[in-house]
């Protein structure tokens, strides 16, 4: 089927569905249905929408990718969306979202009435807006986890403030379970159970305690949870409430579990049943737990060390990556905060999204988180590969968040760029950029801060954004499923 065609199947079912909302609300539908498709034809509209969000390719051969604009459809119950802290596609194909309520603006929760009061005393709304009554019929923040299916439906919602009894009857601090004041990273493993967590802090207003919503344990967000698919609480990693980093914490959390800080991210191997976190924001190494219990397993920062070296606190180990790049300090020995992004392979490579330095290293499951010193970062040593940077004459942000292909031998390699809003597309065999997708914009099929990313069973993509965006976007793929050839070794050169 010509790409064309599937755009035009996809457009096609977004009239339909309008004119369905339309004699939903009562509006008058005009005899001549087709008239709104002709407009469309004519105007080329499908054309159009495939030269906006093309991929550019390079040399080698990677897959096409496509904006599909009726995804997802019009949330019910006139529920909007906040900036995406994750985006996750189940061994199912049901795609889950998880946003962050507390991000909207005023405007955009303008159905909410008086929910409490703020820390002066003033009536203010649930997201802590000045408020005397209900200020409009749209539109209030939908529950923070969001599952579609490949088509677009909604299938559930649920969790965090806006989903009203969550906090009293599913995730109860009594219970150990303490929704995150900023809703950061989502992950459903091969058993179906849905990891979240978070990195609000007191010093970012989202665990202050001062609005209603606003997380009010009286720190910062330093718990991984584990629920049901329907949002059971199963168990948590971690005490709520941390306020400084401990990179080489083994069992600080509850019942014996190590301690995460600000974490961002993380994901099961279904071979071993070990999660890998991005520990992350605070912390700064990847840490591996048990995914049955919970309990430490192993620990590792850059290059693969343990004991990590330094904490994100420690002027001598930070600082901005700009700086060290001007001096040509290419190798940093630490994860500059945050590392952002952690994804395993079947053939038994981690990759590891270190966001901080503009950088993705890559190392071997079976030789990580023992106790290990790689000072010089050589390859070969506590279970370290090779690193690739990306568009590191950036200030920052390249790196933000990878995903695999779903072809057998995950022939791909996407990396979200944050700053320079786009996609790229590597070969995994040779870490050479055949592509990208999307680029900056505020318009369907472009990016702005392209947060998360996820990728189905049909090499579809589904890119999450944040700072104001507050949207998932699908985009459909063609003309191949896998990624061969050698690309540009430079990922992310600038173009003119």
């Amino acid at each position: 089927m010509s790409v064309l065609r599937v755009i035009g199947f996809v457009i096609f079912a977004a009239i339909l569905a309008a004119a369905i909302g339309a004699w939903r609300w009562g509006f008058p539908l005009r005899a001549e249905t087709s008239t709104g498709v002709e407009a469309l034809q004519k105007a080329k509209v499908l054309e159009r929408l495939l030269e906006r969000t093309a991929s550019r390719s390079g040399t080698g051969a990677a897959p096409g990718f496509v904006l599909d604009p009726a995804w997802p459809k019009v949330l019910p119950h006139n529920w909007v969306m906040g900036d995406v802290g994750g985006i996750h596609v189940d061994s199912h194909d049901r795609i889950w979202v998880y946003h962050r309520p507390r991000a909207l603006t005023t405007t955009d929760s303008g159905a909410q009435g008086v929910g409490g009061k703020n820390a002066k005393g003033q009536s203010v709304s649930p997201l802590g807006f000045p408020r005397d009554e209900r200020r409009a019929w749209c539109c209030v923040p939908a529950p923070s986890v969001l599952q579609f299916d490949k088509e677009g439906n909604l299938l559930q919602a649920w969790g965090g403030p806006a989903d009203p009894g969550f906090l009293e009857t599913k995730c109860r601090a009594a219970d150990g379970c303490y929704w995150p004041g900023r809703e950061h990273g989502i992950f459903v493993d091969h058993n179906d159970f849905v990891w979240v967590a978070g990195n609000g802090e007191i010093d970012r207003g989202t665990n202050s305690g001062e609005y209603p919503w606003a997380a009010d344990f009286g720190g910062d967000d330093s718990q991984i949870l584990k629920f049901k698919p329907d949002g059971t609480f199963i168990f948590a990693i971690g005490r709520h409430g941390v306020t400084k980093p401990n990179s080489n914490d083994t069992n600080g959390g509850t019942n014996g579990t190590p301690q995460p800080y600000l974490p961002a991210d993380f994901t099961v191997d279904p071979q071993s049943n070990v999660l890998y976190i991005a520990d992350g924001y605070g912390n700064r190494r990847v840490l591996m737990v048990d995914a049955a219990t919970g309990k430490y397993i192993g620990h590792f920062g850059a290059y693969g060390q343990n004991p990590v070296i330094g904490e994100s606190t420690d002027p001598a180990y930070g600082g901005a990556w700009v700086a060290d790049f001007k001096k040509g300090q290419l190798k940093p020995k630490y994860f500059r905060s945050p590392l952002h992004g952690v994804k395993t392979s079947r053939d038994g490579f981690i990759y590891v999204a270190d966001r901080g330095n503009n950088r993705v290293q890559v190392f071997r499951t079976a030789e990580v988180g023992k106790p290990c010193a790689n000072p010089d970062g050589d390859a070969g040593r506590c279970g370290f590969v090779r690193e690739i940077l990306v568009a590191p004459q950036t200030v920052g942000g390249t790196s933000g968040s990878i995903a695999l292909s779903r072809d057998p031998r995950e022939t791909c390699l996407y990396i979200a760029d944050l700053t320079n809003f786009t996609v790229y597309v590597l070969n995994r065999d040779n870490l050479t950029e055949l592509g990208r997708v999307g680029t900056g914009g505020r318009q369907a099929g472009t990016f702005h801060w392209p947060h998360t990313l996820s990728v189905d069973s049909g090499g579809n993509i589904y890119v999450g954004e944040v700072d104001g965006a507050g949207r998932a976007q699908k985009f459909l793929t063609y003309g191949g499923g896998s990624c061969s050839g050698t690309g540009n070794p430079k990922i992310g050169e600038y173009l003119e």
